[in-house]
């Protein structure tokens, strides 16, 4: 139950308190966007730092590459060609290391997302945030499931107005595409959705929109 301060002395003594809260809530507040500002920084170099030994690695991959087709010129010693397997196998491990960690840093939108949502950053940065939307996904395809069954059962069997019909269509519609969104934001943050899953959903929503335009 929340206290009412009932007399003068009561209310002052509750704001003495509020204004003590409201320097801890200011404080707190300017940590936050300290830390916030900090973690900016952090992916920025993170993400930078990545790119550029991606780089490196890359143009030490086809130096080596170079070394092994032209064994006459560097005269390999069997250690050398074990050093450079060694290397390039390191090399694997490492591209496969920088992934994971892309995982939890900003990423550019794909082409789709770019089109629909703009430069909006979509990545989730925790493992609970992608577990939760990924969750949050799976209940949005159930719930969605059942309420257009319904209203197909509605449309088809008990109620036959042309209204119903076209809600029923942009209904559908909008399903689709708020699909294909979402699992672009999953795929985006790492999701292992299955690429013809996608497409048939991007293929379900022209047909979708062509009738419901048409009713």
């Amino acid at each position: 139950m929340l206290f009412s301060p009932s007399g003068l002395s009561e209310c002052l003594r509750e704001w003495e308190d509020l204004e003590k809260n409201y320097q801890q809530i200011q404080d707190t507040h300017r940590l936050y966007k300290q830390k916030l500002e900090e973690v900016t920084k952090l992916q920025d170099s993170c993400s930078g730092a990545i790119a550029r030994q991606r780089k490196k690695l890359k143009e030490l991959t086809v130096s080596l590459e170079e070394c092994k087709e032209n064994p006459q010129t560097t005269k390999l010693s069997p250690e050398d060609v074990d050093a450079i397997t060694e290397i390039e196998d390191s090399i694997k491990d490492r591209a496969d290391a920088f992934s994971e960690m892309e995982a939890f840093l900003p990423k550019k939108n794909g082409l789709y997302l770019t089109l629909v949502l703009g430069n909006v950053n979509v990545t989730l940065l925790n493992k609970q945030s992608k577990f939760a939307y990924k969750d949050e996904y799976e209940k949005f395809k159930l719930v969605l499931t059942v309420i257009l069954f319904v209203f197909s059962f509605t449309c088809r069997f008990l109620l036959s107005y042309r209204v119903l019909d076209a809600l029923f269509n942009f209904l559908l519609v909008w399903y689709y595409c708020t699909l294909t969104i979402r699992e672009s934001i999953l795929i985006s943050n790492g999701s292992r959705i299955k690429g013809w899953w996608v497409f048939h959903h991007y293929v379900s929503t022209f047909p979708v929109w062509s009738h419901a335009h048409l009713a």
